[in-house]
């Protein structure tokens, strides 16, 4: 018998610490991916949903304003608001990536799936906010452009569909500030 050309010192291996809570949460140096997965989907996917609210509500803006150009600046509104859902994801964004290491003991992998996460929500409610603002908003011009007096009702409307976003951005920083 041929003596192997591998020794392997089982006594120094018994000694090694093999726990999930070594291997997963301290030495994972794959954390800082989930993280920066985070910030990606945050910026994305609010942005997604700003630019629907932005494009849907300028169509509708767009259509009224033939018939009333005296109202274009109030029928606006929903566009400022779709734009306000992007800076909550940017806001999310900054902060996750502020936080982010190399991954180790500095930064663990439950670091970076709770950022992942973080940006995950903020980022679906925000593209959430964002298609609501925008069905809302083209709605709401055009019904602005028959009734002036509907004003207050769109406002109110928009308001509720852009706290959703908001909603999302809240959670997502309470998420990312482990």
């Amino acid at each position: 018998m041929q003596p192997s050309s591998v020794d392997v010192d089982f006594d120094a291996m018994s000694n090694l610490d093999y726990s999930a809570d070594t291997l997963l949460a301290e030495e994972a140096m794959y954390g800082p991916f989930f993280g920066s997965l985070g910030v990606t989907a945050a910026m994305i996917f609010t942005a997604a949903g700003s630019a629907y609210g932005t494009a849907k509500s300028g169509t509708g803006i767009a259509s009224m304003a033939v018939a009333r150009p005296d109202l274009v600046m109030k029928a606006i509104i929903p566009v400022v608001m779709a734009g306000i859902v992007a800076i909550y994801g940017l806001v999310v964004a900054v902060i996750v990536s502020g936080k982010l290491a190399p991954g180790g003991k500095e930064y663990t992998i439950n670091m970076g799936f709770s950022q992942f996460a973080g940006g995950l929500v903020c980022g679906l409610c925000g593209l959430g906010a964002g298609y609501a603002i925008g069905i809302a908003g083209e709605s709401g011009v055009r019904a602005l452009s028959q009734q002036p007096r509907y004003f207050v009702g769109m406002i109110l409307i928009l308001i509720f569909a852009e706290v959703l976003g908001l909603y999302g951005m809240i959670v997502a920083l309470i998420m990312g500030a482990t």
